[in-house]
């Protein structure tokens, strides 16, 4: 035993330790998990005076599936909105636990003194199932100067069944500018291609299986009157009024996404955000220079931009069919279309639909009326806005939620439980939606990408968006992403997704929706639902044991057989 003070706990992964306040959390020292699942639990730490260059160690049979990272503090000067519930941890600006930093071996980690820090330990198959069974996992901390200061101990029991693959369609938005805007590199130069393929294999990794395609400029999130750097995948040369297309960048696009295992493509939207009134940014090749064709200036539903959407789409079909993407395209017109918007919305839409035959075309929105007017097939309503959609059965339905979504619904600001980043999972597998969607994967802006940012030191968009709603995934000087605690958490809510699924498999839904919402006085909604991490856990086991009890029957039998 070391003489120097030094306090250890496990905690569970939906607890935020926080440095300036005492940890409440219970120990938390055994889990259960899927032989394919991805495991996390936090080791939270303290000591009186200042400890520098900690060394990290793993003692356990499964140490080569582990990793171990330093929770972060993010600064939030914006941590919710005016209209918010009583569901948040805190609304006071300061320093929140988020990134994930990667723990540099000669450097350590630091215990400031009478500051609750933690690690994040992960435990992850990669490629091969973990074994079956109770695997005990020691982490141990020793000083600079090579004394042990403690160790923490938790025992991670494996059980032997398989998560079956993620079939909900899931779609974050990857900023292809903000890569090169932070990176400093130019867009489509071969850096810039790397830094795509490392951003997206992660988010695939984590259950983002869908990925915004732009084939122009994504007329998104943009200043009206503003523009953001062109990221376009499609070659365009203009003659008189005549275009010529080449898709060689699409194609190198598509190429990527098949290799980290993407599954859908959903096409940039082809009119303007709010209100579909006005063209995206396009550029083209004229008489040997490139220049702006279409912006702000353009109408929407004028014969210039209409004449040139009659030959980019058939063109784009072409490559579409040629390339075997036909069962995994999606097409957008206008993203947050309002009531005001109908008519505009209409009249884009007419354009490209005769185009479009057989591909989905959907949109965030949350006025019933277009889905009812059968203006919109395939509607994404806000999760606080669901509500008629689900009571008349709309088909296909997804949902999403952003920074205007903090009234009883779940969502992932820095100032809410991490539960209620998790509990989405069981929402989208009681309601049986195909797909959920959000618009901040990596933008690293201020609102309306009027400025570039720090992620890490600016975290609200420039006072845009409450801390937590515009980046899931922080830069890495390496060019690899650096995870939040909400994209892990985001992770455990698809896999609780797929365990469902997988309970369904041997039960039936009557029988998973049973288990779900066992001892509650009322059934689970999209507003209405268990508070705190310890019902969420305690599911989850309960989850677990069910699928064990199933699974071993399973394999009993196979013995026999």
């Amino acid at each position: 035993m070391t003489s120097t003070p030094f306090e250890i706990r496990c905690v569970n992964s939906l607890w935020k330790v926080f440095a300036d306040e005492e940890l409440a959390a219970p120990a938390y020292e055994r889990g259960t998990t899927l032989k394919n699942e991805v495991y996390a639990f936090q080791v939270a730490y303290r000591a009186p005076w200042l400890h520098r260059g900690i060394r990290v160690e793993v003692d356990s049979q499964l140490a080569d599936r582990i990793e171990v990272r330093f929770v972060g503090l993010a600064p939030s000067d914006f941590p919710a909105r005016d209209n918010h519930d009583d569901d948040f941890l805190r609304e006071t600006p300061g320093l929140y636990p988020d990134p994930l930093l990667p723990i540099d071996p000669a450097e350590g980690i630091h215990a400031p003194p009478n500051q609750w820090r933690a690690v994040w330990v992960t435990i992850d198959p990669c490629d091969a199932p973990l074994p079956k069974g109770e695997h005990p996992i020691r982490i141990r901390f020793v000083s600079e100067e090579g004394e042990a200061l403690g160790q923490a101990e938790f025992a991670l029991d494996v059980i032997p069944a398989l998560l079956p693959q993620q079939r909900l369609l899931h779609y974050e938005w990857l900023h292809f500018d903000c890569l090169g805007t932070y990176y400093r590199v130019p867009v489509f130069s071969e850096r810039h291609w790397e830094l795509l393929e490392n951003y997206v294999r992660k988010a695939v990794r984590y259950g983002i299986n869908t990925f915004l395609t732009p084939i122009v400029t994504p007329p998104l999130d943009t200043k009206i009157g503003g523009e953001r750097p062109t990221v376009q995948l499609v070659d365009i040369e203009k003659t008189g009024d005549r275009y010529a297309f080449g898709f060689d960048k699409l194609k190198r696009w598509v190429d990527l996404c098949n290799r980290c295992g993407v599954s859908h493509f959903e096409f940039s939207h082809l009119f303007t955000q709010w209100g579909a009134k006005h063209a995206p940014k396009i550029v083209a090749t004229e008489d040997g220079e490139e220049r702006r064709i279409f912006g702000w200036e353009t109408d929407a539903t004028g014969p210039a931009y209409r004449g040139f959407l009659d030959q980019l789409l058939p063109e784009l079909n072409r490559f579409i069919q040629d390339h075997g993407l036909a069962e995994r395209s999606i097409f957008h017109v206008s993203d947050e279309p309002e009531p005001q918007d109908f008519e505009a919305y209409s009249q884009a839409k007419a354009i490209i639909a005769k185009h479009l035959k057989g591909y989905p075309i959907m949109d965030a929105l949350s006025d019933y009326k277009f889905y009812e007017s059968g203006l919109v097939e395939r509607p994404i309503p806000a999760s606080d806005h669901i509500g008629p959609f689900l009571e008349n059965g709309v088909p296909g339905l997804w949902t999403y939620y952003c920074n205007a979504q903090q009234d009883q619904v779940a969502n992932r600001m820095f100032s809410m439980p991490s539960s209620r980043g998790r509990v989405i999972g069981l929402q989208l597998y009681k309601f049986g939606l195909e797909g959920f969607a959000h618009w901040g994967y990596n933008f690293w802006y201020t609102r309306y990408a009027t400025m570039a940012i720090d992620p890490y030191r600016v975290t609200d968009a420039g006072m845009g968006f409450p801390s937590g709603d515009s980046h899931l995934v922080y830069p890495g000087d390496d060019g690899q992403p650096v995870s939040s605690i909400r994209f892990e958490v985001l992770r455990e809510a698809l896999q609780d997704l797929r365990a469902l699924q997988l309970y369904e498999s041997f039960a039936g839904k009557e029988a998973a929706v049973a288990l779900l919402e066992q001892g509650l006085t009322r059934p689970i909604t999209f507003a209405d639902y268990p508070r705190g991490d310890a019902w969420l856990l305690a599911f989850r086991e309960r989850l677990n044991d069910a699928i064990r009890e199933r699974a071993t029957k399973r394999e009993v039998v196979n013995e026999e057989e």
